[in-house]
């Protein structure tokens, strides 16, 4: 199980709460003392058209403008190659337009007239200075985003045979031969009967689910839940209820008060009731209580939906996730969904099921209907990762990464113990979230990383709760201890700088943790021959 603490508002620091709300009210209240200013002496671009209704609502239009926009330099910042441990940050800065303050690539200037160009002109882009950067934001766990020496033969061999797109849904010429490979090996690996592969990890949640549960059945949701399930259960047409996170005393309380309650009006019982959790949290760094949610379904007689998006690849002794990581069977998850946009360094996503549920999903979902199918490259890049990671390329290539990732893991976390940040997440998981608590440390921590050489993720409202700002460290095998150092020299002086050093453990407990890690260590990190080597040094 997991860390317990998982995102609770009850344990932020008074103080931190507190410069929270008061920096939020400040920002807030100077936001509309300028659009009040505004409406009085800028009529023209505060004015709606005669006869129009507002096109924007007002708040999410006012937060857009007066919060986002001021710090909006530290997301969508453009790349110029490949998601690996290092990237190149393209460089751009703030220009201020009628319409408010927008950002535009870096160029040079020139003794013509001034380039007008934005991130989305790829000659700008061309041209633009960029900054090679430690990557600890990217999705990148086993390290497939970028492949040394280039992609392996078969997604070149595939480039050639099926071209880049099959420009087409399954249903009318976009179901190729490549992706029936690959089905059946994400099948096998994952241990169902079938499965089916799309070509967007997003829409595998948010347009398969309607197909699973509609009008007169029940999907529980767990609190922290994806935005891409949170669409799906909402556009299904099924009644959805929300238990506390992680929190299996929640779980059960919903569960046996819909059954005894039956469907809302008439008390008539539930079609079926859903399941739905994530094997980990990616804003938490947690894993989901397998076990007892899958005690709990069957005692009820309820489905259970897992989400693998950020465990496949990443959790268990061969990568198969959090079913492995926690020695549950496949057979007791009724329907398995992942994506292969982390660790397989690609695109799209699957869900694994009984061949009945799998057909029925092929000839029911919206994104198989409609969409088109994965782009056959992309398909056989994670047929050749596939291979790897399970060992059946003959190679032990797959089995160091997942050792490696895993390594990584416990290390980065044990040090930013040690430093005193304050992290959220199970003790190996590759998902490091580090609290920020306050806006504005949002952006700072951001900037001051990048002008440090580090890239990182910086998440505050509305996608975490108004109090739980964070940054979110995600490690991959391709980091080296040297990478970590690095990152770690960068955070340390960050923290210092930012005052978010919040608890410094004592010695002893310093000690004792460390003692912990090295005991897990033992126990299952004997096959990193990188750990092994770096101990030893």
């Amino acid at each position: 199980m997991g860390s317990p603490d998982h995102g609770d508002v009850a344990d932020v620091p008074y103080y931190a709460a507190l410069a929270n709300y008061l920096g939020y009210a400040v920002l807030i209240c100077f936001g509309y003392l300028r659009d009040a200013a505004g409406r009085l002496f800028r009529l023209q671009k505060y004015r709606t058209r005669p006869g129009y209704a507002p096109l924007l609502r007002d708040f999410d239009d006012f937060y857009t403008r007066r919060l986002y926009h001021r710090i909006q330099d530290c997301w969508g910042r453009p790349i110029s190659s490949p998601a690996g441990a290092w990237i190149r940050v393209v460089s751009r800065r703030f220009v201020r337009t009628p319409t408010g303050l927008t950002l535009e690539v870096d160029v040079p200037r020139t003794d013509g007239p001034p380039p007008a160009c934005s991130a989305d002109d790829a000659a700008a882009l061309a041209r633009a200075p960029s900054r090679r950067v430690l990557n600890m934001g990217s999705y990148n766990y086993l390290g497939y985003a970028e492949v040394p020496g280039g992609v392996d033969g078969s997604v070149l061999d595939a480039l050639d045979a099926y071209g880049v797109s099959t420009c087409a849904p399954a249903a009318v010429g976009g179901h190729m031969d490549v992706h029936e490979r690959l089905e059946s090996v994400v099948a096998a690996y994952v241990g169902k009967p079938a499965a089916i592969v799309l070509g967007m990890g997003f829409a595998t949640n948010a347009q398969l689910l309607p197909a699973l549960v509609g009008a007169g059945c029940l999907l529980l949701s767990d609190a922290l839940n994806h935005a891409s399930i949170i669409m799906g259960a909402r556009s299904s047409g099924a009644a959805v209820r929300v238990f506390s996170h992680n929190d299996m005393v929640s779980l059960e309380a919903v569960l046996r008060a819909a059954i005894v309650d039956g469907q809302p009006g008439s008390g008539a019982p539930w079609r079926k009731i859903l399941i739905v959790v994530e094997g980990m949290y990616s804003m938490e760094g947690e894993t989901c209580d397998l076990r007892a949610i899958v005690a709990i379904k069957k005692r009820y007689g309820a489905y259970l939906f897992l989400d693998e998006a950020h465990s496949i690849g990443a959790l268990g002794a061969t990568g198969r996730g959090v079913c492995e990581h926690y020695g549950v069977s496949p057979a007791d998850v009724d329907v398995m969904m992942g994506t292969f946009t982390k660790s397989f360094g690609a695109v799209g996503g699957y869900v694994a099921a009984s061949e009945a549920v799998v057909a029925h999903v092929r000839a029911a979902a919206s994104g198989v209907l409609y969409a088109t199918t994965m782009s056959p490259p992309c398909a056989a890049h994670i047929l050749w990762a596939l291979s790897q990671i399970a060992g059946t390329d003959g190679t032990t290539v797959g089995a160091t990464k997942l050792a490696d990732l895993r390594a990584n893991s416990i290390y980065f976390r044990s040090r930013l113990t040690a430093m005193g940040v304050k992290i959220y997440g199970d003790y190996d998981s590759p998902v490091v979230p580090i609290m920020l608590f306050h806006p504005a440390k949002i952006a700072a921590f951001s900037r001051e990383c990048l002008a440090r050489g580090v890239a990182v993720v910086v998440v505050g409202f509305p996608a975490t709760p108004l109090l739980l700002s964070r940054a979110r460290i995600c490690l991959s095998a391709a980091h080296t201890r040297a990478d970590l150092d690095r990152a770690l020299d960068v955070i340390l002086d960050v923290a210092t700088l930012l005052q978010i050093r919040f608890h410094r453990p004592s010695l002893l407990a310093r000690m004792v943790h460390a003692g912990r890690v090295l005991r897990g260590v033992a126990l299952g990190l004997g096959g990193s021959s990188r750990w092994v080597g770096a101990r030893a040094g």
